[in-house]
């Protein structure tokens, strides 16, 4: 039995330890019967005794350069506390500045100061800020469930909003603010994004007392590059401001979403309430309050929002005196994917206090619509379309005769203000029947483009299909038979393990992880790991096997390692004796589908190792494989086409049914 201070440790974290695969260190278990052995967990999800697993990769040879991180990780995972580990992370941080030690509330146990003393060794070698960026990184992956943190493209973009929008900008000085600044991520983009030689001024606040000892500790290392002052302070930021007469160049906020219990009562005739006092149900309106009081003339604001604070009617009064006050410079609509949560079309509110200068902009706000520019089958946002788009947009934010963007529109205010005063976008640019014009030229071409591919393609077909030999002719071979025989290993896809985190957006050894469910919305991955076990891996020029009848297919993957989920299989031919593009187009034949299917429902599983291939000898094999690539690629056009042909048919409806010219030549 293993004693309470072994730190345990899995196969996938003794992959990332050694700088190998997975299957490695299952080989290695195997293989050698020094490995050491299991100390609890299951056959399936065994763990292993860290200190054991770090003296036999050391005796073997196996561990990595860089492996002190990998290793120092598990042990603060192992003190069990989210929050005693994250403040002697902090902590190390400090020492590695150092910064004068500060004491953390409640103290660390003797256990986490040995850690830190080991963080701050490392750090010696490794590097400080490398050390600490890669604990922080851990933490909140551990606690990704717990922690919504702001990822680095929209806190990048955020920064860089603010600094374009702001006036009055003949400061030798940049003050930025952040009342929910959970672990700095904001603020480390607006001291990144600073111009030189400026000094940088940042003031945080958070509620998370970990966080928050985190968020110091990241801003004393933004300080390495430029001249930056920060403070963090620990609480509400709502009910009791640390920073009462705070007035910053801009401001930056990811606030917490619908909550109730945001101080409504006891804040009540707060006077930072100049624009109405916000409804219980609008807590998202009292922190856009909160951050306009703690503007200096000129200054800019960036609040990530959702979607329903632009329309709710509660929030009416409120949205429409920030118009009339030209505040609410400008409303971004974000596509799902930017930030948690991650299915939400998220909004960017841009708000400029007054400068006491004359100028444009008051009688109109600026809507910029980039909920629809996701990446190829909608996962994720493609984030330099949309940089693109709205950092162009801003840059004619107080210039009215500028030509704007498609995407983007200025809304006179009077059109703004009507019974609802509703903000969102998509309301107003998508109405523009020319911006509708744009986009069905630009797909006219795209399918002119697809047609003329698929007529070439059609043709070469056209005549091997004339050409081709009557059924029945060759033998055949099952999966199961070539896998007996050397020509090809089979490995099935299966559900990740409790230690493995599914993601939205890729992070740093993350992998796409690729679903039957992925496959019947439109055959993109979905998700991805983070440090998978007992999954199969489809390399490039693997075929991949739906064994599912609703989805049954076989297609040779191309592109990145891809982990599979359950009904998914990965088939590795031995290139000597088979080919992987002939081995996909056999697998595929409606017969293999028909005959290892139970046929029990739509859902029912097919038996892989029954599937048919035919016996042909590799140079035979070429012609058929040959036209097996024609073939997908012609499946590819085909679908590309009817997607190209639903979208002309709905834009050309659109531009229609708002007054468009409806005579066809």
């Amino acid at each position: 039995m293993a004693s309470p201070d072994t730190v345990p440790v899995s196969l996938a974290e003794i992959a990332r330890i050694a700088g190998v695969g997975r299957a490695a260190v299952s080989n290695w278990r195997r293989r050698h019967d020094s490995f050491p052995a299991r100390i609890g967990g299951t056959d399936v999800k065994p763990q292993f005794a860290l200190d054991e697993v770090e003296r036999w990769l050391r005796d073997n040879s196996r561990l990595k350069a860089a492996g002190g991180l990998e290793l120092l990780w598990p042990r603060f995972e192992a003190l069990g506390s989210r929050d005693e580990a994250g403040l002697a992370i902090a902590d190390a941080a400090h020492r590695m500045r150092g910064s004068r030690h500060r004491a953390t509330a409640p103290p660390l146990s003797g256990r986490a100061l040995a850690l830190v003393a080991e963080a701050v060794e490392l750090g010696r070698h490794e590097g400080p800020a490398e050390t600490f960026d890669f604990l922080l990184q851990r933490w909140l992956d551990a606690h990704v469930r717990q922690i919504s943190a702001t990822p680095p493209r929209l806190a990048s973009l955020m920064a860089r909003i603010a600094l374009r929008a702001r006036t009055g900008r003949g400061q030798t000085a940049l003050t930025a603010f952040d009342p929910a600044c959970g672990s700095a991520h904001l603020l480390s983009a607006a001291a990144a994004a600073g111009r030189d030689g400026e000094r940088v001024e940042l003031y945080g606040c958070e509620t998370d007392g970990a966080l928050a000892a985190l968020a110091g500790a990241r801003l004393e290392f933004a300080g390495d590059d430029r001249d930056v002052r920060a403070g963090i302070a620990a609480g509400d930021s709502l009910r009791e401001d640390p920073y009462p007469d705070l007035k910053a160049d801009i401001a930056l906020c990811n606030p917490p979403f619908n909550e109730r219990d945001w101080g409504y009562e006891e804040l009540a005739t707060d006077p930072r309430w100049a624009y109405g006092l916000p409804p219980r149900t609008e807590p998202e309106l009292a922190w856009v309050q909160h951050l306009l009081a703690h503007l200096r003339p000129g200054g800019t604001a960036v609040v990530v929002l959702p979607p329903a604070v632009a329309s709710r009617r509660a929030g009416r009064r409120i949205r429409g005196s920030l118009l009339r006050h030209g505040l609410l410079r400008a409303v971004v609509a974000l596509p799902p994917g930017c930030a948690q949560p991650h299915s939400v079309s998220l909004q960017l509110w841009v708000l400029r206090a007054p400068d006491g200068n004359a100028g444009h902009g008051a009688d109109d706000a600026m809507l910029i619509d980039g909920s629809s520019h996701s990446r190829t089958g909608g996962r994720g946002p493609d984030w330099d379309v949309v940089e693109d788009l709205v950092l162009s947009s801003l840059e004619s934010l107080d210039r009215p005769a500028a030509r704007l963007p498609h995407g983007a529109l200025r809304v006179p205010l009077l059109d703004l203000l009507d019974d609802e005063v509703d903000v969102t976008p998509g309301r107003y640019v998508a109405a523009r029947p020319e911006l509708l014009g744009q986009e069905t030229a630009a797909r006219w071409g795209e399918l002119d483009a697809a047609l003329a591919s698929l007529r070439e393609l059609g043709t070469a077909l056209a005549g091997v299909d004339a050409a081709r030999p009557a059924p029945g002719r060759h033998p055949t071979a099952t999966v199961g038979d070539l896998a007996r025989a050397g020509a090809l290993t089979l490995r099935a896809g299966a559900q990740p393990a409790e230690s493995a985190e599914i993601l939205r957006d890729p992070r740093e050894h993350s992998i796409p992880y690729l679903t039957v469910t992925d496959l019947l919305l439109d055959g993109s991955p979905g998700a991805w790991l983070s440090g998978p076990e007992h999954q199969a891996i489809a390399e490039e020029g693997d075929v991949v096997v739906a064994g599912v009848v609703r989805a049954f297919d076989a297609w040779v993957h191309e592109g990145p390692p891809l982990a599979l989920g359950t009904q998914l299989f990965a088939l590795r031919v031995e290139p000597g004796k088979l080919d992987a593009h002939f081995l996909a187009g056999c697998l595929r034949a409606t017969a293999n589908g028909r005959h290892a299917g139970t046929h029990a429902s739509s859902s029912s599983r097919v038996d892989v190792r029954r599937l048919a291939v035919l016996q042909l000898p590799l140079e035979d094999q070429m012609p058929y494989s040959e036209s097996f690539r024609r073939i997908t690629s012609f499946r590819g056009l085909l679908s590309r086409t009817r997607s190209l042909g639903a979208s002309l048919s709905r834009d050309l409806n659109d531009r229609l049914a708002s007054g468009g010219p409806g005579a066809s030549g």
